[in-house]
């Protein structure tokens, strides 16, 4: 990670969890509720991790980019005729200016990380509200397919005690089908004569 500047810190927080969440919500958009609880607690930890590594290297110039610019001792060391004389006092300068810097770098780092570490604690205090609205969603969709579920099985319960009530029926002898007219007392019109009415009609 040495190479990567504070801006690309920011910007890598934001862009991960934004494209786990649809990337997410495309593959199970009925899970997005918690899809949604994941990616912020992936913001959160992520927010944590670039404080930590920013604390870890405080004094690296990326966190003081569009701070206050490095001290700078004057030499002394250059006057004309006594300059061989002040040379002790340029690196008592140059040391006292050198730990000035050291201290603003490190004012500096720790103000950034502090800036991650409480962008984190507001995304995991969000995550509480969020993860119990997710909560209630998986409940009310639970609710939901159980009472489906229900209504499923009474159906085929009702089908079976019915297909029961059918077997024992014919079981008993008490199925009786439509009874169709036999042979002998099917006439063929095709037979009679027209005009002619059939004896005993």
């Amino acid at each position: 990670m040495g190479g990567v500047s504070l801006d690309n810190l920011r910007t890598l927080s934001w862009v991960v969890p934004t494209v786990l969440l649809l990337a997410a919500g495309l593959v199970s958009w009925r899970t997005l509720h918690w899809s949604a609880v994941g990616s912020v607690l992936l913001f959160a930890a992520l927010n944590v991790a670039a404080g930590i590594y920013i604390l870890n290297h405080l004094g690296d110039p990326r966190w003081s980019a569009g701070g206050e610019p490095p001290l700078s001792a004057p030499s002394f060391s250059e006057t004309p005729m006594v300059g061989q004389f002040l040379e002790p006092l340029d690196a008592a300068l140059n040391a006292v200016v050198g730990q000035v810097n050291a201290f603003l770098a490190f004012q500096q780092g720790l103000s950034v990380a502090m800036e991650f570490l409480a962008i984190s604690g507001w995304a995991l205090l969000a995550a509480f509200p969020l993860a119990l609205l997710a909560v209630i969603i998986s409940y009310i969709n639970a609710q939901r397919r159980a009472a489906d579920f229900k209504k499923y099985r009474a159906t085929v319960d009702l089908l079976q005690e019915e297909l029961a009530e059918l077997k024992r029926q014919i079981s008993a002898g008490n199925f009786v089908p439509a009874a169709l007219p036999a042979g002998n007392q099917v006439r063929d019109a095709r037979a009679e004569p027209q005009g002619v009415t059939p004896p005993g009609a």
